[in-house]
């Protein structure tokens, strides 16, 4: 039988929190990042002999060209890099693992009956609804240390009705990322992982190889969509664009004179 719920199941439940399967995917593939990155963190070096540390400072390359690329600002790009590499990685570790073998057929009873054990963690909205408040939490956050607390509330708040009702809009719009990057996210995986269970149940053995290697592909692709639009949004928020307005009424100045 194939099960398929679009709500993650409770498992147990401690001092009244439900601890549901996607929560326990998530610390498990929690501790894989961890037990992935410490040990080759240890072994970069200026010149790592190590594959496996070739291939994860690859990876933050990769990472921190794009985000350096959109800041067009190395300091800044370093600053912001370790938040942007944290959203990636945890993102693609746990859409792969809710590929693997077990998860989603491996079940347990629970009070309310038989449910899987394990469930992908981002084919979970409340997973992915999280995510989509640390990225845009943080991203104020951000914008609020690099422009100054004031500098960054007059572009929501302003003395000026026209502009407090475009800055009610701002607000709006931010609210609005939270749901587009959670749903995002979610539908993706989700529908990723719904399809596999149906084509292996209808047919087990080679048919569903290859829509696996295009899930591992959809996998890496949401991580980097979710990872380019936080970085973005952070590089529109974190830019003080009197900055250029003042530039261009410099040049103006100067095309009159």
């Amino acid at each position: 039988m194939i099960h398929i719920s679009l709500a993650a199941e409770p498992l147990y439940h401690i001092f009244g929190l439900p601890i549901n399967n996607s929560l326990i995917t998530a610390f498990v593939g929690s501790a894989v990042i961890l037990g992935l990155f410490i040990p080759a963190a240890r072994k970069v070096t200026l010149n790592p002999k190590s594959k496996f540390a070739n291939m994860i400072e690859a990876i933050c390359e990769m990472i921190l060209d794009l985000v350096d690329e959109v800041f067009h600002d190395r300091k800044k790009a370093i600053k912001f890099f370790p938040f942007l590499m944290t959203i990636f990685i945890f993102i693609v570790v746990n859409n792969w693992l809710g590929l693997l073998p077990g998860v989603g057929s491996i079940t347990i009873q629970t009070a309310e009956g038989i449910a899987p054990l394990f469930r992908g963690a981002n084919a979970d909205l409340n997973t992915t609804l999280a995510l989509a408040i640390i990225s845009v939490v943080m991203t104020q956050i951000y914008a609020a240390r690099e422009l100054g607390v004031a500098t960054h509330l007059k572009k929501y708040f302003s003395l000026n009705p026209i502009m407090t009702f475009v800055g009610m809009l701002e607000l709006v719009g931010e609210l609005s990322k939270m749901v587009s990057f959670s749903f995002r996210l979610f539908g993706n995986i989700f529908a990723g992982e719904v399809l596999l269970a149906v084509i292996a149940f209808l047919s087990p053995l080679i048919a569903p190889l290859p829509f696996f290697g295009l899930e591992l592909f959809v996998g890496l692709v949401q991580a980097l969509v979710f990872t380019m639009l936080t970085l973005v949004f952070l590089a529109i928020a974190t830019t003080d664009h009197s900055d250029y307005n003042h530039a261009e009424t410099s040049v103006v100045h100067e095309k009159h004179a």
